[in-house]
Order: structure tokens, then C-alpha cells, then sequence
């Protein structure tokens, strides 16, 4: 009798210390939990802060849908001089044509001179037809080629546009070292949003000074 009253003693110390060793590492448990949750919070967050990350409305002029923009008035890769502001000369916007682009409300026209920091010669908004006879623009769009030395390139822009913008930026008759405000205002909607672009045609010729 007295070794089984031992032996349930015994045992009855053991069951506690089991219990008692269970109860105790429910707490480690849950810090464990705890432990690993706050790395998905944060993983969560970093994803929502990329999501809302702002898109660049300045597009990429190379990866843009491309239409074909002809000219009477580029023979070789050259620049007729009737197009120049030159002794030599009219001052008379190039003859342009193109294929209209479908869904676009109209077009944006520019001439740059590339090898001056992008010097806008021509910036016309709001242009509905596809066919631009020679000396279509007004003085107030348009000064044409005039380099003090050497051979300059003068390249042509014609933006296809979802809507019309409202204002187009960049300095008229001067130079443009950053072109991303330029392009970002024929880019952006209305509404702020970027895509307004559909399509772009480009024409580029050469006019040297003394021609």
C-alpha cells in the first residue's frame, strides 16, 4: 500500500510538471506568431507603395507606333533653301503629308533643330488635316532654318493625339536642351493622365549655312 500511495504520488507530480511545462509554452508560441507577422505587413506595404508609384508621362519617342511623313520640299536628305530663314530663303514651313491615324482628334506639328539643343522652329497645335501645303504655318508657328555655321539637322514631329492639348510647352525660336516638358504637354490628357500620344511620324533633313 505504501509503495502504490509513492508511486501515485510520483505520478501525479509528473502529470503536473507536464501541464505545467504545456501551459508554459503557449506564450513562446504566440511570440513566435508575432514574430513572423510583421515581415508580411511590411511585404503588403511595400507592394501597395509600388503599385502607387507615379508613371512618367515623358514618352519614349523610339518605342512610339510609327507613321510614314513625306515632304516636297527634302530632296537627298536636304532641306530646300525657299524653306529657310536665310538671305537665301523665304521663311516658308515645309510641304508635309501623312496618312491620318485612326482615333486620333488631330495633330501636333514640330520642327527641331537637333544639332542646337533642339531649337523649335515649328510648333503648331490643333492640326486636323493630313496634307500641309508649303508655307501653311504663320509666322507665329513657324521660323524656319537659319544656322550661323556650319551643316545643322532639322527634324520634323507629327504626333497623332487621343485630344488636342490644351497648351503645348517649350520655348518657340530658342533652344530646348530638355525636351521632357515639351513632350510631356502633347502626352498628357485633360484629366492628367499620360498616353494622350497614339502615334508619331518623323522627317529629318540637313540645311548647311551659306546654301
Amino acid at each position: 500500500m505504501k509503495h502504490f500511495g509513492l508511486l501515485f504520488l510520483v505520478t501525479a507530480s509528473l502529470l503536473c510538471m507536464t501541464a505545467c511545462g504545456g501551459a508554459a509554452s503557449a506564450p513562446a508560441e504566440s511570440s513566435a506568431v508575432q514574430t513572423t507577422a510583421a515581415p508580411e505587413t511590411e511585404a503588403v506595404s511595400e507592394t501597395e507603395s509600388a503599385e502607387s508609384a507615379p508613371v512618367s508621362a515623358v514618352p519614349d519617342l523610339d518605342s512610339l507606333p510609327a507613321f510614314a511623313v513625306t515632304s516636297e520640299n527634302l530632296h537627298d536628305g536636304i532641306w530646300d533653301p525657299v524653306i529657310t530663314n536665310t538671305n537665301h530663303g523665304e521663311n516658308r514651313s515645309p510641304q508635309l503629308a501623312w496618312e491620318p491615324v485612326s482615333g486620333a482628334a488631330g495633330y501636333v506639328v514640330m520642327m527641331a533643330d537637333t544639332t542646337a539643343d533642339n531649337w523649335l522652329h515649328w510648333k503648331s497645335n490643333g492640326v486636323t488635316g493630313t496634307a500641309l501645303s508649303e508655307g501653311w504655318a504663320s509666322a507665329a508657328e513657324y521660323v524656319g532654318p537659319y544656322p550661323p555655321s556650319g551643316t545643322h539637322s532639322y527634324e520634323i514631329f507629327v504626333f497623332a493625339v487621343r485630344e488636342i492639348p490644351a497648351e503645348l510647352a517649350g520655348k518657340f525660336d530658342a533652344a530646348n536642351a530638355d525636351a521632357s516638358p515639351v513632350l510631356e504637354s502633347v502626352n498628357v490628357s485633360a484629366d492628367g493622365s499620360a498616353g494622350n500620344i497614339l502615334a508619331l511620324g518623323r522627317l529629318a533633313g540637313t540645311y548647311t549655312h551659306g546654301d
